[in-house]
Protein backbone atom coordinates (compact mmCIF):
# COMPACT_ATOMS: atom_id res chain seq x y z
CA UNK A 1 0.00 0.00 0.00
CA UNK A 2 2.10 2.94 -1.22
CA UNK A 3 2.20 6.26 0.53
CA UNK A 4 3.12 9.55 -1.03
CA UNK A 5 4.31 12.79 0.47
CA UNK A 6 1.14 14.74 -0.08
CA UNK A 7 -1.05 11.89 1.10
CA UNK A 8 1.11 11.10 4.12
CA UNK A 9 0.71 14.71 5.26
CA UNK A 10 -3.05 14.21 5.15
CA UNK A 11 -2.81 10.88 7.00
CA UNK A 12 -4.58 9.14 4.16
CA UNK A 13 -3.41 5.91 2.64
CA UNK A 14 -3.62 5.38 -1.09
CA UNK A 15 -5.77 2.30 -0.74
CA UNK A 16 -5.79 1.33 -4.40
CA UNK A 17 -2.76 1.46 -6.67
CA UNK A 18 -3.27 4.10 -9.39
CA UNK A 19 -3.33 3.07 -13.02
CA UNK A 20 -1.63 5.30 -15.57
CA UNK A 21 -2.16 5.22 -19.33
CA UNK A 22 0.93 6.30 -21.26
CA UNK A 23 1.29 6.42 -25.03
CA UNK A 24 4.11 5.91 -27.48
CA UNK A 25 3.02 9.20 -29.09
CA UNK A 26 0.30 11.83 -29.16
CA UNK A 27 -2.92 10.40 -30.54
CA UNK A 28 -2.09 6.82 -29.56
CA UNK A 29 -5.48 6.47 -27.88
CA UNK A 30 -4.70 7.29 -24.25
CA UNK A 31 -7.81 9.39 -23.70
CA UNK A 32 -10.36 6.81 -24.82
CA UNK A 33 -8.56 3.90 -23.15
CA UNK A 34 -8.49 5.80 -19.85
CA UNK A 35 -12.17 6.59 -20.41
CA UNK A 36 -12.94 2.89 -20.94
CA UNK A 37 -10.98 1.89 -17.84
CA UNK A 38 -13.03 4.36 -15.78
CA UNK A 39 -16.31 2.80 -16.91
CA UNK A 40 -14.95 -0.75 -16.58
CA UNK A 41 -13.83 -0.20 -12.98
CA UNK A 42 -17.14 1.46 -12.19
CA UNK A 43 -18.87 -1.72 -13.41
CA UNK A 44 -16.64 -3.75 -11.07
CA UNK A 45 -17.85 -1.73 -8.09
CA UNK A 46 -14.83 0.57 -7.73
CA UNK A 47 -14.80 4.35 -7.78
CA UNK A 48 -12.35 5.45 -10.48
CA UNK A 49 -11.04 9.02 -10.33
CA UNK A 50 -9.84 10.38 -13.70
CA UNK A 51 -6.82 12.67 -13.61
CA UNK A 52 -4.58 14.31 -16.18
CA UNK A 53 -1.99 16.53 -14.55
CA UNK A 54 -1.46 18.71 -17.61
CA UNK A 55 -3.44 18.86 -20.81
CA UNK A 56 -3.11 21.06 -23.87
CA UNK A 57 -6.46 21.61 -25.54
CA UNK A 58 -8.89 24.31 -26.60
CA UNK A 59 -11.77 21.88 -26.22
CA UNK A 60 -12.80 22.80 -22.70
CA UNK A 61 -15.58 22.28 -20.20
CA UNK A 62 -16.73 24.47 -17.30
CA UNK A 63 -17.48 22.71 -14.01
CA UNK A 64 -20.23 23.61 -11.53
CA UNK A 65 -17.90 26.11 -9.83
CA UNK A 66 -17.24 27.97 -13.09
CA UNK A 67 -13.74 26.56 -13.56
CA UNK A 68 -12.21 25.40 -16.84
CA UNK A 69 -10.94 21.90 -17.53
CA UNK A 70 -10.27 19.82 -20.63
CA UNK A 71 -13.37 18.26 -22.15
CA UNK A 72 -11.61 14.87 -22.29
CA UNK A 73 -11.37 14.77 -18.49
CA UNK A 74 -15.03 15.76 -18.24
CA UNK A 75 -15.83 12.80 -20.51
CA UNK A 76 -13.74 10.50 -18.31
CA UNK A 77 -15.55 11.84 -15.27
CA UNK A 78 -18.94 11.00 -16.74
CA UNK A 79 -17.60 7.56 -17.62
CA UNK A 80 -16.60 7.14 -13.95
CA UNK A 81 -20.01 8.27 -12.75
CA UNK A 82 -18.67 11.51 -11.27
CA UNK A 83 -19.39 15.20 -11.68
CA UNK A 84 -16.50 16.83 -13.58
CA UNK A 85 -14.26 19.08 -11.49
CA UNK A 86 -11.21 21.15 -12.41
CA UNK A 87 -9.05 19.19 -9.94
CA UNK A 88 -9.16 16.31 -12.45
CA UNK A 89 -7.15 18.49 -14.84
CA UNK A 90 -5.24 20.96 -12.65
CA UNK A 91 -3.05 22.36 -15.45
CA UNK A 92 -4.68 23.24 -18.76
CA UNK A 93 -2.80 24.96 -21.57
CA UNK A 94 -4.98 26.62 -24.21
CA UNK A 95 -3.00 27.36 -27.39
CA UNK A 96 -3.44 30.88 -28.75
CA UNK A 97 -1.16 30.44 -31.77
CA UNK A 98 2.35 31.81 -32.34
CA UNK A 99 3.77 29.33 -29.77
CA UNK A 100 1.77 31.03 -27.01
CA UNK A 101 -0.73 29.48 -24.61
CA UNK A 102 -3.08 30.66 -21.91
CA UNK A 103 -2.22 28.92 -18.63
CA UNK A 104 -5.07 27.58 -16.49
CA UNK A 105 -4.36 26.33 -12.94
CA UNK A 106 -7.15 24.52 -11.08
CA UNK A 107 -9.70 25.99 -13.44
CA UNK A 108 -8.65 29.64 -13.38
CA UNK A 109 -6.60 31.62 -15.88
CA UNK A 110 -3.26 32.62 -14.32
CA UNK A 111 -1.38 34.05 -17.28
CA UNK A 112 0.02 33.56 -20.75
CA UNK A 113 3.28 31.89 -21.69
CA UNK A 114 5.52 31.52 -24.69
CA UNK A 115 6.48 27.90 -25.27
CA UNK A 116 10.18 28.64 -24.89
CA UNK A 117 9.62 30.15 -21.42
CA UNK A 118 6.96 27.77 -20.13
CA UNK A 119 9.08 25.32 -18.16
CA UNK A 120 11.20 28.01 -16.58
CA UNK A 121 8.22 30.17 -15.59
CA UNK A 122 5.47 27.68 -14.85
CA UNK A 123 6.96 24.29 -13.88
CA UNK A 124 7.02 24.79 -10.10
CA UNK A 125 3.59 26.39 -9.83
CA UNK A 126 2.19 23.76 -12.20
CA UNK A 127 3.52 20.93 -10.02
CA UNK A 128 1.97 22.58 -6.95
CA UNK A 129 -1.38 22.79 -8.78
CA UNK A 130 -1.12 19.09 -9.66
CA UNK A 131 -0.42 18.12 -6.04
CA UNK A 132 -3.26 20.34 -4.84
CA UNK A 133 -5.66 18.72 -7.32
CA UNK A 134 -4.64 15.26 -6.09
CA UNK A 135 -5.07 16.32 -2.47
CA UNK A 136 -8.61 17.57 -3.01
CA UNK A 137 -9.70 14.55 -5.08
CA UNK A 138 -8.32 12.01 -2.62
CA UNK A 139 -9.87 13.81 0.35
CA UNK A 140 -13.27 13.53 -1.31
CA UNK A 141 -12.87 9.94 -2.60
CA UNK A 142 -10.68 8.14 -0.06
CA UNK A 143 -11.50 4.68 -1.45
CA UNK A 144 -11.16 5.70 -5.09
CA UNK A 145 -8.54 4.60 -7.59
CA UNK A 146 -6.77 7.25 -9.64
CA UNK A 147 -6.90 6.64 -13.40
CA UNK A 148 -4.11 8.81 -14.74
CA UNK A 149 -3.67 9.85 -18.35
CA UNK A 150 -0.28 10.87 -19.66
CA UNK A 151 0.35 13.44 -22.39
CA UNK A 152 2.11 12.91 -25.70
CA UNK A 153 5.12 10.63 -25.32
CA UNK A 154 6.70 10.07 -21.89
CA UNK A 155 10.22 10.00 -23.34
CA UNK A 156 10.67 13.31 -25.14
CA UNK A 157 14.34 13.53 -24.13
CA UNK A 158 14.59 17.29 -24.63
CA UNK A 159 11.67 17.91 -22.26
CA UNK A 160 11.73 14.88 -19.98
CA UNK A 161 13.40 16.64 -17.05
CA UNK A 162 10.52 19.12 -16.97
CA UNK A 163 7.67 16.73 -17.80
CA UNK A 164 4.86 17.37 -15.30
CA UNK A 165 2.37 14.75 -16.29
CA UNK A 166 4.00 11.49 -17.37
CA UNK A 167 6.80 9.58 -15.60
CA UNK A 168 7.33 12.20 -12.86
CA UNK A 169 3.73 11.76 -11.81
CA UNK A 170 3.85 7.98 -12.26
CA UNK A 171 6.86 7.73 -9.93
CA UNK A 172 5.33 10.18 -7.46
CA UNK A 173 2.26 7.96 -7.15
CA UNK A 174 3.95 4.56 -7.70
CA UNK A 175 1.39 3.91 -10.44
CA UNK A 176 0.99 0.76 -12.49
CA UNK A 177 1.53 2.03 -16.02
CA UNK A 178 0.07 0.79 -19.31
CA UNK A 179 1.84 1.69 -22.53
CA UNK A 180 -0.47 2.19 -25.53
CA UNK A 181 0.83 1.89 -29.10
CA UNK A 182 -1.21 2.79 -32.20
CA UNK A 183 -0.64 0.10 -34.83
CA UNK A 184 -2.59 2.13 -37.40
CA UNK A 185 0.32 4.58 -37.58
CA UNK A 186 2.74 1.81 -38.54
CA UNK A 187 6.03 0.87 -36.91
CA UNK A 188 4.36 -0.48 -33.78
CA UNK A 189 7.38 -2.58 -32.76
CA UNK A 190 9.72 0.39 -33.02
CA UNK A 191 7.22 2.54 -31.12
CA UNK A 192 7.22 0.16 -28.17
CA UNK A 193 10.89 -0.82 -28.10
CA UNK A 194 12.06 2.74 -28.66
CA UNK A 195 9.84 4.18 -25.92
CA UNK A 196 10.94 1.63 -23.34
CA UNK A 197 14.61 1.91 -24.35
CA UNK A 198 14.55 5.64 -23.55
CA UNK A 199 13.27 5.05 -20.02
CA UNK A 200 15.47 4.87 -16.94
CA UNK A 201 15.54 1.54 -15.05
CA UNK A 202 13.21 2.79 -12.28
CA UNK A 203 10.80 4.05 -14.94
CA UNK A 204 10.78 0.78 -16.91
CA UNK A 205 9.72 -1.07 -13.75
CA UNK A 206 6.49 0.95 -13.71
CA UNK A 207 5.36 -0.38 -17.12
CA UNK A 208 3.15 -3.34 -16.24
CA UNK A 209 1.41 -3.94 -19.54
CA UNK A 210 1.17 -3.00 -23.21
CA UNK A 211 -1.95 -2.39 -25.31
CA UNK A 212 -1.96 -2.50 -29.11
CA UNK A 213 -4.59 -0.02 -30.29
CA UNK A 214 -6.56 0.45 -33.54
CA UNK A 215 -5.87 -2.98 -35.03
CA UNK A 216 -7.61 -3.82 -38.31
CA UNK A 217 -8.16 -7.37 -39.56
CA UNK A 218 -7.66 -10.79 -37.98
CA UNK A 219 -5.87 -10.59 -34.64
CA UNK A 220 -4.56 -14.13 -35.16
CA UNK A 221 -2.16 -12.64 -37.69
CA UNK A 222 -0.49 -10.69 -34.89
CA UNK A 223 0.05 -13.56 -32.44
CA UNK A 224 3.72 -13.83 -33.38
CA UNK A 225 4.01 -10.08 -32.89
CA UNK A 226 2.64 -10.34 -29.36
CA UNK A 227 5.10 -13.13 -28.56
CA UNK A 228 8.01 -11.09 -29.90
CA UNK A 229 7.03 -7.95 -27.95
CA UNK A 230 6.69 -9.87 -24.69
CA UNK A 231 10.01 -11.65 -25.22
CA UNK A 232 11.91 -8.47 -26.08
CA UNK A 233 10.42 -6.29 -23.34
CA UNK A 234 9.55 -8.74 -20.60
CA UNK A 235 6.21 -6.92 -20.33
CA UNK A 236 2.88 -8.67 -20.98
CA UNK A 237 0.64 -7.53 -23.81
CA UNK A 238 -2.73 -6.96 -22.15
CA UNK A 239 -4.63 -7.22 -25.41
CA UNK A 240 -5.29 -5.84 -28.85
CA UNK A 241 -8.03 -3.25 -29.22
CA UNK A 242 -9.62 -3.26 -32.68
CA UNK A 243 -10.41 -0.25 -34.80
CA UNK A 244 -13.71 1.08 -33.46
CA UNK A 245 -16.16 2.44 -36.01
CA UNK A 246 -18.17 4.58 -33.60
CA UNK A 247 -17.50 8.32 -33.64
CA UNK A 248 -15.88 9.04 -30.31
CA UNK A 249 -15.03 12.64 -29.36
CA UNK A 250 -11.67 13.87 -30.72
CA UNK A 251 -9.05 15.21 -28.33
CA UNK A 252 -7.99 18.18 -30.42
CA UNK A 253 -8.77 20.01 -33.63
CA UNK A 254 -6.27 17.94 -35.62
CA UNK A 255 -8.56 14.93 -35.20
CA UNK A 256 -11.55 16.71 -36.72
CA UNK A 257 -10.46 16.10 -40.30
CA UNK A 258 -10.24 12.36 -39.56
CA UNK A 259 -13.87 12.18 -38.54
CA UNK A 260 -15.43 11.02 -41.78
CA UNK A 261 -19.19 11.23 -41.50
CA UNK A 262 -21.09 9.93 -44.53
CA UNK A 263 -24.86 9.67 -44.18
CA UNK A 264 -26.35 8.42 -47.43
CA UNK A 265 -29.86 9.22 -46.23
CA UNK A 266 -29.06 12.70 -44.93
CA UNK A 267 -31.61 15.39 -45.79
CA UNK A 268 -29.81 18.37 -44.25
CA UNK A 269 -26.24 19.54 -44.84
CA UNK A 270 -24.59 21.50 -42.03
CA UNK A 271 -21.40 23.30 -43.01
CA UNK A 272 -19.03 24.13 -40.15
CA UNK A 273 -16.11 26.53 -40.47
CA UNK A 274 -12.95 24.79 -39.25
CA UNK A 275 -11.30 27.88 -37.85
CA UNK A 276 -7.48 27.76 -37.53
CA UNK A 277 -7.82 28.27 -33.76
CA UNK A 278 -11.13 26.48 -33.27
CA UNK A 279 -12.22 25.83 -29.69
CA UNK A 280 -14.99 23.86 -28.02
CA UNK A 281 -15.75 21.83 -31.13
CA UNK A 282 -17.49 19.33 -28.82
CA UNK A 283 -20.42 21.75 -29.20
CA UNK A 284 -21.05 20.01 -32.54
CA UNK A 285 -20.91 16.41 -31.27
CA UNK A 286 -24.73 16.03 -31.03
CA UNK A 287 -24.95 16.24 -34.83
CA UNK A 288 -22.46 13.44 -35.50
CA UNK A 289 -24.84 10.57 -34.71
CA UNK A 290 -27.85 12.11 -36.48
CA UNK A 291 -28.51 10.09 -39.65
CA UNK A 292 -30.63 12.92 -41.12
CA UNK A 293 -27.64 15.29 -41.14
CA UNK A 294 -24.46 15.43 -43.18
CA UNK A 295 -21.59 17.44 -41.68
CA UNK A 296 -19.15 19.23 -43.99
CA UNK A 297 -16.08 20.95 -42.52
CA UNK A 298 -14.83 24.02 -44.39
CA UNK A 299 -11.35 25.44 -43.96
CA UNK A 300 -10.40 29.02 -44.90
CA UNK A 301 -9.64 29.05 -48.60
CA UNK A 302 -12.23 26.42 -49.47
CA UNK A 303 -15.58 27.04 -51.13
CA UNK A 304 -18.57 27.52 -48.87
CA UNK A 305 -20.99 26.08 -51.39
CA UNK A 306 -24.72 26.12 -50.61
CA UNK A 307 -25.34 24.27 -47.32
CA UNK A 308 -28.70 24.25 -45.58
CA UNK A 309 -27.13 25.96 -42.57
CA UNK A 310 -23.69 27.31 -41.68
CA UNK A 311 -22.25 27.14 -38.17
CA UNK A 312 -19.29 29.30 -37.09
CA UNK A 313 -17.96 27.70 -33.88
CA UNK A 314 -15.89 29.11 -31.05
CA UNK A 315 -12.33 30.38 -31.43
CA UNK A 316 -9.44 30.77 -29.02
CA UNK A 317 -8.32 33.82 -31.04
CA UNK A 318 -11.43 35.32 -32.57
CA UNK A 319 -9.80 38.33 -34.21
CA UNK A 320 -6.98 36.33 -35.78
CA UNK A 321 -9.43 33.76 -37.10
CA UNK A 322 -11.65 36.53 -38.48
CA UNK A 323 -8.58 37.94 -40.26
CA UNK A 324 -7.98 34.50 -41.74
CA UNK A 325 -11.54 34.39 -43.08
CA UNK A 326 -11.10 37.88 -44.52
CA UNK A 327 -7.76 37.14 -46.19
CA UNK A 328 -9.02 33.95 -47.84
CA UNK A 329 -12.29 35.50 -49.00
CA UNK A 330 -14.41 33.13 -46.92
CA UNK A 331 -16.01 35.99 -44.96
CA UNK A 332 -17.25 37.48 -48.26
CA UNK A 333 -18.68 34.09 -49.19
CA UNK A 334 -20.47 33.98 -45.85
CA UNK A 335 -21.96 37.46 -46.37
CA UNK A 336 -23.10 36.55 -49.89
CA UNK A 337 -24.62 33.34 -48.52
CA UNK A 338 -26.58 35.38 -45.95
CA UNK A 339 -27.86 37.78 -48.64
CA UNK A 340 -29.15 34.82 -50.66
CA UNK A 341 -31.21 33.54 -47.74
CA UNK A 342 -28.70 31.25 -46.08
CA UNK A 343 -29.08 30.19 -42.44
CA UNK A 344 -26.15 31.11 -40.19
CA UNK A 345 -25.52 30.40 -36.51
CA UNK A 346 -22.46 31.44 -34.48
CA UNK A 347 -21.30 30.15 -31.11
CA UNK A 348 -19.25 32.43 -28.83
CA UNK A 349 -16.40 33.60 -31.11
CA UNK A 350 -18.57 32.76 -34.11
CA UNK A 351 -21.27 35.07 -32.74
CA UNK A 352 -18.72 37.83 -32.25
CA UNK A 353 -17.50 37.54 -35.86
CA UNK A 354 -21.06 38.07 -37.12
CA UNK A 355 -21.26 41.46 -35.42
CA UNK A 356 -20.27 44.93 -36.58
CA UNK A 357 -17.05 45.41 -34.61
CA UNK A 358 -14.68 43.69 -32.19
CA UNK A 359 -12.65 45.88 -29.83
CA UNK A 360 -9.68 44.49 -27.93
CA UNK A 361 -8.22 47.21 -25.68
CA UNK A 362 -6.38 44.69 -23.46
CA UNK A 363 -4.96 42.57 -26.31
CA UNK A 364 -6.77 39.45 -25.13
CA UNK A 365 -7.58 38.25 -28.64
CA UNK A 366 -4.79 39.94 -30.60
CA UNK A 367 -1.24 41.20 -30.15
CA UNK A 368 0.01 44.76 -29.83
CA UNK A 369 2.21 44.54 -32.92
CA UNK A 370 -0.87 44.05 -35.11
CA UNK A 371 -2.47 47.26 -33.79
CA UNK A 372 -5.82 45.53 -33.71
CA UNK A 373 -7.60 47.62 -31.11
CA UNK A 374 -10.74 47.73 -33.24
CA UNK A 375 -11.71 45.31 -35.99
CA UNK A 376 -14.64 45.14 -38.35
CA UNK A 377 -16.84 42.07 -38.17
CA UNK A 378 -19.05 40.70 -40.93
CA UNK A 379 -21.82 43.13 -39.94
CA UNK A 380 -24.55 40.50 -40.23
CA UNK A 381 -25.78 41.22 -36.70
CA UNK A 382 -26.02 44.75 -35.18
CA UNK A 383 -23.80 44.02 -32.16
CA UNK A 384 -20.46 45.32 -30.90
CA UNK A 385 -18.04 43.17 -28.89
CA UNK A 386 -15.40 44.35 -26.42
CA UNK A 387 -12.88 41.92 -24.91
CA UNK A 388 -12.43 42.43 -21.16
CA UNK A 389 -9.53 41.61 -18.84
CA UNK A 390 -11.44 38.97 -16.89
CA UNK A 391 -12.82 35.81 -18.47
CA UNK A 392 -16.43 34.95 -17.73
CA UNK A 393 -16.95 31.24 -16.98
CA UNK A 394 -20.12 29.70 -15.56
CA UNK A 395 -22.69 27.00 -16.06
CA UNK A 396 -26.11 28.36 -17.01
CA UNK A 397 -29.71 27.27 -17.10
CA UNK A 398 -31.71 29.87 -18.99
CA UNK A 399 -35.07 30.46 -20.63
CA UNK A 400 -34.72 30.56 -24.41
CA UNK A 401 -37.42 32.17 -26.58
CA UNK A 402 -36.26 31.16 -30.08
CA UNK A 403 -37.24 29.10 -31.95
CA UNK A 404 -39.56 28.19 -29.05
CA UNK A 405 -39.80 28.94 -25.36
CA UNK A 406 -38.17 26.43 -22.98
CA UNK A 407 -35.41 26.07 -20.39
CA UNK A 408 -32.02 24.95 -21.64
CA UNK A 409 -28.58 24.33 -20.12
CA UNK A 410 -25.05 25.15 -21.21
CA UNK A 411 -21.99 27.09 -20.10
CA UNK A 412 -20.26 30.39 -20.84
CA UNK A 413 -16.50 30.80 -21.34
CA UNK A 414 -15.46 34.08 -22.95
CA UNK A 415 -13.59 37.37 -22.53
CA UNK A 416 -15.79 39.23 -24.99
CA UNK A 417 -18.99 41.03 -24.06
CA UNK A 418 -21.41 41.92 -26.83
CA UNK A 419 -23.98 44.69 -26.84
CA UNK A 420 -26.86 45.37 -29.17
CA UNK A 421 -26.64 48.44 -31.39
CA UNK A 422 -29.95 50.26 -31.55
CA UNK A 423 -31.17 50.02 -35.11
CA UNK A 424 -34.76 50.74 -36.10
CA UNK A 425 -34.30 48.88 -39.39
CA UNK A 426 -33.22 45.64 -37.75
CA UNK A 427 -35.55 42.80 -36.79
CA UNK A 428 -33.06 41.38 -34.31
CA UNK A 429 -34.47 39.84 -31.15
CA UNK A 430 -32.78 38.44 -28.02
CA UNK A 431 -32.76 34.65 -27.95
CA UNK A 432 -32.85 34.43 -24.16
CA UNK A 433 -34.47 36.04 -21.17
CA UNK A 434 -30.94 37.19 -20.38
CA UNK A 435 -30.52 39.18 -23.57
CA UNK A 436 -26.71 39.21 -23.35
CA UNK A 437 -26.55 35.49 -24.19
CA UNK A 438 -27.45 35.78 -27.87
CA UNK A 439 -29.56 37.28 -30.64
CA UNK A 440 -31.19 36.25 -33.90
CA UNK A 441 -32.64 37.90 -36.98
CA UNK A 442 -35.33 35.83 -38.68
CA UNK A 443 -36.09 37.11 -42.17
CA UNK A 444 -39.29 37.06 -44.16
CA UNK A 445 -38.06 34.12 -46.23
CA UNK A 446 -37.70 32.15 -42.94
CA UNK A 447 -33.91 32.20 -43.09
CA UNK A 448 -32.04 33.30 -39.98
CA UNK A 449 -28.75 34.76 -38.79
CA UNK A 450 -28.05 34.43 -35.10
CA UNK A 451 -25.77 33.18 -32.40
CA UNK A 452 -25.17 32.62 -28.71
CA UNK A 453 -22.50 32.62 -26.03
CA UNK A 454 -23.94 29.39 -24.61
CA UNK A 455 -21.64 26.44 -25.26
CA UNK A 456 -23.39 23.08 -25.26
CA UNK A 457 -26.61 24.54 -26.59
CA UNK A 458 -27.05 21.71 -29.09
CA UNK A 459 -26.94 19.15 -26.29
CA UNK A 460 -30.45 20.31 -25.37
CA UNK A 461 -32.35 17.70 -27.36
CA UNK A 462 -35.72 19.40 -27.72
CA UNK A 463 -34.20 22.79 -28.58
CA UNK A 464 -31.84 21.22 -31.13
CA UNK A 465 -34.74 19.37 -32.77
CA UNK A 466 -36.76 22.58 -33.07
CA UNK A 467 -33.74 24.38 -34.50
CA UNK A 468 -33.27 21.64 -37.11
CA UNK A 469 -37.00 21.60 -37.89
CA UNK A 470 -36.87 25.31 -38.66
CA UNK A 471 -34.21 24.52 -41.28
CA UNK A 472 -36.19 21.54 -42.56
CA UNK A 473 -39.36 23.62 -42.84
CA UNK A 474 -37.58 26.25 -44.93
CA UNK A 475 -36.35 23.46 -47.20
CA UNK A 476 -39.86 22.01 -47.55
CA UNK A 477 -39.17 18.89 -45.49
CA UNK A 478 -41.43 17.38 -42.86
CA UNK A 479 -40.69 18.08 -39.24
CA UNK A 480 -38.97 15.35 -37.26
CA UNK A 481 -40.21 14.09 -33.91
CA UNK A 482 -38.24 15.05 -30.82
CA UNK A 483 -38.67 11.71 -29.01
CA UNK A 484 -35.16 10.45 -29.77
CA UNK A 485 -32.60 9.75 -27.04
CA UNK A 486 -31.26 12.87 -25.41
CA UNK A 487 -27.57 13.67 -25.70
CA UNK A 488 -26.81 12.35 -22.22
CA UNK A 489 -28.32 8.96 -23.07
CA UNK A 490 -26.47 8.86 -26.41
CA UNK A 491 -23.22 9.61 -24.63
CA UNK A 492 -23.86 6.87 -22.08
CA UNK A 493 -24.53 4.34 -24.84
CA UNK A 494 -21.35 5.37 -26.61
CA UNK A 495 -19.32 5.01 -23.40
CA UNK A 496 -20.82 1.58 -22.85
CA UNK A 497 -19.98 0.52 -26.42
CA UNK A 498 -16.40 1.68 -25.90
CA UNK A 499 -16.14 -0.18 -22.60
CA UNK A 500 -17.73 -3.34 -24.01
CA UNK A 501 -15.05 -3.41 -26.72
CA UNK A 502 -12.33 -2.75 -24.16
CA UNK A 503 -13.46 -5.50 -21.79
CA UNK A 504 -13.83 -7.97 -24.65
CA UNK A 505 -10.26 -7.46 -25.84
CA UNK A 506 -8.16 -6.17 -22.91
CA UNK A 507 -7.44 -7.84 -19.56
CA UNK A 508 -6.28 -5.53 -16.76
CA UNK A 509 -7.33 -7.79 -13.86
CA UNK A 510 -3.76 -8.40 -12.71
CA UNK A 511 -3.17 -4.64 -12.47
CA UNK A 512 -6.13 -3.93 -10.21
CA UNK A 513 -5.92 -6.82 -7.73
Amino acid sequence: MPKISIITKMNIDLKRTPLMVLGTSSGAGKTLIATAICRSLKRKGEQPIPFKGQNMSNNAWVDTKGREMAYSQALQSWSAGLEPSAEMNPVLLKPKGDCTSEVIHLGKSVGTSKAINYYEDWFDSGWEAIKKGLEILLKNKKDGRLILEGAGSPVEVNLQHKDLTNLKLAKFLSANCILVADIERGGVFAQIIGTIALMKPDEKKLIKGIIINRFRGDKALFENGVTWIEKETGIPVLGILPWLKESFPPEDSLDLLERKQINDDAEIEIAIIKLPRISNFSDLDPFISDSSIQIRWIEPGQSLGDPDVLIIPGSKQTIKDLESLNKTGLSNQIKDYAKKGGNIFGICGGLQMLGKSLEDPHNQESIKELNTFSNMGMNLLPINTTFRKIKHTSQREERVSWPDSQNIKGFEMHYGESNLIKNKNSDIIPMFKDSSLGWVIEKKDKSFVGGTYLHGIFENNEWRSQWINKIRQKKGLNKLNTNEDNNHDKREKLLDLLTDAFEKNINIDNLIK
